[in-house]
């Protein structure tokens, strides 16, 4: 399609924050275009079909919060099957790697952990003053580089670049579902009635003039509001160039930058030889490790999860490196026979992704209020949505999604008071 000169309103991206907006504006009787720089709609949830017999989100993967999560809803209307089964991370332990008693005494030190923390962000609250999750560690403790470990899977980044203020806010109620068909296969289905121009990336929002001009690959269009949903990293890095310049908001964006959190699936010959739903995680001392998921929806494929720096430096050694580093520590988990028995499949790299730049958000230590900054609408104009808008639901997709409702409703709140 050809771009339109005008519209009331352009939403830049396609991902959970720009077509809960699309869809909250969908009857509003104004003209709406969700411009989308990648060929297809979803953003950082992406379901592919690894192989015939294995579906694999390269993104979200997890309706997290599951019993407050706006897509669990979604996913009813649009009669996608929800498997509430318990997550493979909860007493699914396979194999001798981690043994019972070990995994015991981790839990005790990661929960100590979280104590710790809370108690640190009510500290940090009182006094005005922030800090480094890293510094709830107990010095000393044999477990450290694994809990770190477990901040990169769920921040994308080890503790020292997470705010306590930060984490604190997230709000889980530990409820975790999955979608058997793809999450990002909802995302995607939920945004097929949206008004969209896809492979348009946009370089520039002018907001100098009574209306604003939007610059894209594909022309130029001029939008009475625009709804900006991309991830912090292409406003941290100017991807996108805002005239006059948002200096709080490239601000706020570089403190909530993007994590890194991939992900792999591996083909599994003989799979019966292995649980549904097993989880395989080593007594590993040190934060560079894998965790596994085996046999997820009972598929024939173990799927591995890599992240923070660790992540980074396998994405820079290729295409390739992360499927050969979840081989090696499978092989040696479960021994030499494995690796004849597991083939790549597909893997995720979303640092390289130029529209992605990462995976989800985290606050810096001393940014927690950035998130805030960020959602600020500008001159009833120029509105801001994405999982780093949520102030409790960030780096997840339904966070993203709520906060394109929020924004949409502001919009519809400054057009009625035009």
């Amino acid at each position: 399609m050809s771009l339109p000169s005008s519209v009331d309103v352009a939403i830049i991206g396609a991902g959970a924050a720009g077509l809960g907006a699309a869809n909250t504006l969908k009857d509003s009787g104004l003209s709406v275009l969700v411009l989308e720089a990648r060929d297809r709609v979803g953003g950082r949830a992406h379901t592919i079909m690894a192989s015939p017999d294995v579906t694999f989100d390269l993104g979200c993967g997890w309706l997290h919060s599951a019993d407050e999560n706006s897509f669990v809803p979604i996913a009813e209307r649009l009669n996608f099957e929800i498997n509430k089964a318990l997550p493979p991370w909860r007493e699914r332990a396979h194999g001798k790697a981690f043994p019972k008693q070990e995994r015991d005494d981790f839990i005790a030190a990661l929960d100590a952990f979280y104590d710790r923390a809370e108690q640190a962000a009510e500290q940090a609250r009182r006094v005005g003053r922030d800090s480094a999750a890293n510094l709830c560690l107990e010095p000393g403790n044999r477990w450290n580089p694994m809990i770190d470990a477990i901040s990169t899977y769920i921040n994308g980044c080890e503790l020292d670049q997470v705010s306590i203020l930060d984490m604190d806010a997230y709000e889980d109620t530990e409820i975790n579902w999955r979608i058997r068909h793809g999450y990002g296969a909802l995302v995607a289905a939920y945004g097929a009635s949206c008004p969209l121009a896809l492979n348009c990336v946009v370089t520039l929002i002018d907001h100098s003039g009574q209306r604003i001009r939007i610059e894209t690959s594909q022309g130029t269009l001029t939008a009475g509001k625009v709804i900006v949903t991309v991830p912090t990293n292409l406003i941290a890095d100017e991807a996108i160039r805002f005239h006059p310049p948002l200096s709080a908001k490239v601000d706020a964006a570089r403190g909530l930058p993007l994590g890194l959190a991939d992900k792999v699936t591996l083909a599994l010959a003989e799979p019966d030889a292995l649980p549904i739903e097993g989880n395989l995680r080593g007594a590993t001392m040190r934060t560079e490790m894998g965790t596994y998921h085996i046999r997820p929806f009972g598929q024939p494929c173990i799927e591995g999860f890599f992240g923070g720096r660790f992540a980074q430096a396998l994405e820079d050694a290729g295409p390739g490196a992360i499927a050969a580093q979840g081989i090696d520590e499978i092989v040696a988990f479960l021994g030499s026979d494995f690796r004849r028995k597991l083939r790549p499949l597909a893997e995720s790299r979303w640092a390289h992704d130029p529209f992605a730049r990462g995976s989800y958000s985290h606050a810096l230590p001393g940014h927690a209020d950035k998130r805030a900054v960020l959602a600020a609408p500008v001159d009833g104009r120029l509105f801001f949505a994405g999982e780093a808008t949520s102030p409790g639901f960030f780096s997840t997709a339904h966070g993203a999604r709520d906060s394109g409702e929020r924004a949409a409703g502001e919009v519809l709140a400054a057009h009625a008071g035009t």
